[in-house]
């Protein structure tokens, strides 16, 4: 296997982050390093399963922003992905903008998209709005670049949300139309990756507002658990975050028009790996008063080391330099065969 998947370097990440996206990254690093090792116990084939992770920093700039704050949110990103638990020994980690392939096949995929094809996306027609005139033009082909994200390296599987399956379907037709133009069946230039749905993807939800997800945008801190947050800030926020006057239930039927106990118990189970029920199992018929200072207890032993191995690393800025060219210069390597490759399809000669 081959896993690829990007994360904006969005700064300020938060609990939602680690238990929506970035936790499940960590455990499929430790799985694929888990079968490397027994693989080569076994005697079996040198050939390793591997894990790229991305800061999709040439994203970032398909809509308005600021390039200082980009440069020190795309550090900031790779030291709390590290701080998290992905090790650049184990995994590719890089940003993007350090292997120009990905730009480059993203021109050359171009050729293969279809308009049609960017105009039925989703996220375009939420991104864009009313004013799709006056949007880039890099906002409507940055699936495009998704798709070049994942077809250079030969990627077999991805990780994808409800709100990313469309973008990896287009990355497959563009993949399978390229090869149909361009290639044989005997020998295609990509490979058609796959989805893979991670367990426990945790829809974490704003402390403020059980109906709204948990957002870095939000304008109250309150709203969120940073993950440089300390522990006494830790306590402070769950303490205050919003519920309502009845004890939980017994069951998880009893959440379904409580959406902010909803969410706290959510966060208890993601962060414990227990499910709803048994959180409810235990704490069925208490109230807030109790529940409340067990789940920050939980948070801060859950997320104290991390903070304090992301705080350290966002001041080695030496450190991240190098994980991050590091990374990029392998990927580069992996990348280059499949490069070549689609521009000798193309009949393109490069000197």
């Amino acid at each position: 296997m081959r896993v690829v998947s990007g994360i904006q370097p969005t700064g300020n990440l938060h609990l939602g982050n680690y238990l929506g996206a970035i936790r499940n990254w960590v455990r499929m690093q430790d799985e694929m390093d888990a079968g490397n090792r027994a693989q080569a116990a076994a005697g079996g084939s040198a050939e390793k399963n591997q894990c790229l992770f991305f800061l999709a920093d040439l994203h970032a700039i398909s809509q308005p922003h600021d390039p200082a704050e980009l440069k020190a949110a795309t550090l900031e990103m790779a030291a709390a992905l590290v701080a998290c638990g992905i090790d650049p020994a184990r995994s590719v980690l890089f940003n993007q903008a350090q292997v120009p392939a990905h730009a480059e096949l993203q021109w050359l995929l171009n050729g293969t998209a279809r308009m049609g094809w960017l105009g039925r996306m989703t996220q375009w027609k939420d991104k864009s709005g009313k004013n799709r005139e006056g949007q880039s033009v890099a906002l409507f082909g940055y699936p495009v670049l998704q798709a070049a994200d994942v077809l250079l390296y030969q990627t077999t599987h991805v990780p994808v949300g409800e709100d990313q399956k469309q973008h990896l379907e287009l990355a497959r037709d563009i993949a399978q139309k390229f090869n149909n133009d361009f290639a044989s069946d005997e020998a295609p230039v990509f490979t058609l990756p796959d989805p893979i749905v991670p367990p426990e993807a945790a829809r974490i939800m704003s402390l403020r507002d059980g109906a709204r997800k948990m957002s870095k945008s939000d304008e109250s801190d309150m709203s969120r658990i940073n993950l440089a947050d300390d522990a006494d800030t830790i306590m402070k926020k769950i303490k205050k975050a919003k519920t309502d006057p009845e004890p939980l239930p017994s069951e998880a039927a009893g959440l379904a028009d409580r959406p902010e106990a909803l969410n706290l118990v959510t966060i208890y189970a993601a962060a414990t790996g227990h499910g709803v029920d048994a959180v409810l199992a235990e704490f069925g018929g208490e109230g807030f008063g109790k529940f409340k200072p067990a789940l920050g207890e939980v948070l801060v032993e859950t997320l104290g080391p991390i903070a304090a191995r992301f705080r350290e690393l966002k001041q080695d800025r030496e450190t991240l330099d190098a994980i991050l060219a590091r990374g990029a210069a392998k990927a580069r390597e992996m990348g280059g065969p499949t490069l070549d490759a689609a521009y000798r399809a193309l009949g393109l000669v490069r000197g």
